[in-house]
């Protein structure tokens, strides 16, 4: 990079530091990027950096980056949207969009996509492209459409063939599918957000190191470590098969149970299905181990 340019990149990110800082509208810190934060939103870059006045944006090129706090969304291009801050006064950038190898950071979590647009007055940063994926303290998510992240809330909506993965203690993984999965983090005793809770819609399939598990619908509570699978579950160990409407995943004894009663299969609904009977199919000594030598 030229001497120049690196001056005009200081001076840009220094100005606006100090001109967003200055906002009227300012309130509290917030985690991820805000339009209500009082800290300042940086913007760098290793190429270029536009003010473009009249259309009141800024555009960065090459491994840009906007960062706030601990928060930030870096890629190849960045485009922010300002507005004027009350009588003119501050600079409020509600909107940033990036473009390419787009990562995006919080304390606890990183989104990977290849574009990105960040709804700073609603915290909400919208992530598409190839090989989408979420990584944070206790689990990692992928989905092929969409996620949907509103970092201070700390909800995910992951869309289109959405993926979970939980180490266990123990060794091993757990993995849910399904067509979309919302997750809700909360922050733990000592500060961090990790999963809290999740929910799993249409061909949900959990698999533990024991069993495999489909159904329509799905909830899991990290409190617990405990599933609940409703609508056609079916509960595969090797060749042996159980089903029923309901079943209740133990991930801590590795333990399922299914029940014939009908819960709604979906959420919002309040048409149930009819209880009918459990049904099992087992084939003698699929559960025998063989012999040691």
């Amino acid at each position: 990079m030229t001497t120049p340019t690196k001056k005009l990149l200081y001076i840009f990110t220094t100005a606006l530091a100090l001109v967003y800082f200055t906002n009227d509208n300012a309130s509290a810190q917030t985690d991820g990027l805000s339009s209500n934060s009082k800290q300042p939103l940086e913007v760098t870059a290793d190429g270029t950096l536009e003010w473009l006045r009249e259309d009141k944006k800024f555009i960065a090129t090459k491994n840009a980056m906007a960062k706030q706090g601990e928060s930030s969304v870096a890629g190849e291009k960045l485009i922010a949207l300002y507005r004027e801050g009350k009588d003119g006064g501050g600079t409020d950038i509600y909107q940033v969009t990036a473009e390419q190898n787009v990562i995006l950071r919080s304390r606890d979590s990183t989104v990977y996509g290849q574009n990105a647009v960040y709804n700073l007055d609603q915290g909400l940063a919208t992530v598409t492209g190839d090989n989408l994926k979420m990584v944070s303290p206790d689990q990692t998510v992928t989905a092929r459409d969409k996620f949907e992240y509103w970092v201070a809330d700390g909800r995910v909506n992951a869309l289109g063939y959405a993926k979970i993965v939980r180490p266990k203690p123990g060794g091993g993984v757990d993995t849910l599918h399904a067509d979309k999965i919302s997750v809700l983090l909360k922050k733990n005793e000592q500060g961090k957000q990790v999963l809290h809770s999740l929910e799993a819609i249409g061909n949900v399939v959990i698999v533990t190191p024991g069993e495999t598990v489909t159904g329509a619908y799905g909830i899991y509570k990290a409190d617990t470590n405990k599933a609940e699978i409703t609508g056609g579950v079916k509960i595969l160990r090797g060749p042996n098969t159980l089903e029923g409407e309901r079943a209740v995943v133990d991930m801590n004894t590795n333990v399922s149970t299914i029940f014939a009663d009908g819960k709604p299969t979906a959420p919002g609904t309040s048409d149930v299905k009819p209880g009918g009977r459990v049904r099992g199919i087992f084939y003698p000594g699929s559960e025998e181990k063989p012999d040691n030598p």
